[in-house]
């Protein structure tokens, strides 16, 4: 071939069969030759008609590199690990099932890779595409739980406790076997429970390497929301899911690391009333409980409760 895979594009889908047509149809309509990338889609036990539509995809274009398989363990991190097994190319690039990529978006991932030869990792900008609209309560403290993501204007490294999302998140193929890719005790989304932090634990054992960890806001990709699922009990799954993850993280790392942790959340807690009275004084009410509610969920989350 004239030329040789550059990258592999990973996503692990759950019960997704409304969205995932439009990422994989997004990864298709790719300004990077099509003989340079792949695309390896893991289902994650959908029980909707997520096989039926990708495999048809997969059929109706057989101009592209597109694989499907299923991983019958459940978690988001069992999925990217065993697509990430199965990847050809020196780039490894994880994407959401409900995400949609720029056109451009693999040709500038491996444009900054040949550019910033010392990027061990790359994360780039997630846009929320609220449907119909976003809610009048959503706040940018909020909306982080819903993927919005903007870490900074222009091209920069991350900082000490700064990382990528999964939904947009890209390592070297050699970096991820290294770091034997996401940890299952952190599986991410396990069917209606979720244990986050994947994604932070990830980069964090990426950084103990000595890797650069790079944003660039230019390589993005658009997330929907659908805000008729934004209910009390989908924001509390989600904000408690951070807080177990760091309570698994702060376990293994001992006693003293988890009461620590227990602190910071109590100490964000009691910022989010402060900043719940600001968005009070400022005319939108609607963005104060949210706020506070989220707080009050991650500590529930940390406590296993």
């Amino acid at each position: 071939m004239s030329n040789p895979l550059k990258i592999s594009v990973v996503i692990c889908t759950y019960n997704r069969a409304l969205y995932i047509r439009e990422a994989m149809e997004s990864l298709y309509h790719q300004t990077l030759s099509k003989e340079c990338y792949e695309v390896i889609i893991v289902n994650n036990n959908s029980s909707d008609q997520t096989e039926q539509i990708c495999k048809a995809f997969i059929a109706s274009h057989p101009d592209a590199r597109y694989y499907y398989m299923n991983e019958p363990k459940q978690g988001a991190s069992l999925a990217r690990n065993t697509g990430s097994l199965h990847a050809k190319s020196p780039l490894l690039c994880f994407m959401d099932d409900d995400a949609v990529a720029d056109k451009d978006y693999l040709e500038k991932i491996v444009g900054f890779f040949e550019k910033h030869t010392d990027a061990g990792g790359l994360g780039g900008r997630i846009i929320p595409r609220y449907i119909p609209k976003e809610p009048e309560w959503m706040s940018h403290y909020v909306s982080s739980l819903v993927g919005n993501f903007h870490y900074s204007e222009g091209v920069s490294v991350f900082s000490a406790n700064k990382y990528p999302l999964e939904s947009n998140m890209i390592i070297r193929k050699a970096d991820f076997d290294a770091i034997k890719g996401f940890n299952p005790a952190l599986p991410g989304v396990l069917g209606n429970l979720r244990i986050g932090g994947e994604g932070k634990d990830f980069f964090f054992r990426l950084k103990s390497l000595g890797r650069t960890i790079y944003y660039d806001p230019a390589i993005r990709v658009q997330h929907v929301v659908e805000t008729a699922k934004l209910t009390p009990e989908y924001m509390y799954r989600v904000a408690s899911g951070i807080g177990r993850g760091e309570r698994v993280r702060m376990k293994e790392k001992g006693k003293a690391a988890f009461y620590k942790k227990i602190v910071e959340y109590i100490f964000k807690l009691g910022a989010s009333f402060i900043l719940g009275i600001k968005y009070t004084l400022q005319g939108t009410p609607a963005k104060a409980w949210p706020v506070i509610r989220f707080r009050i969920d991650a500590l529930k989350g940390l406590l296993n409760h």
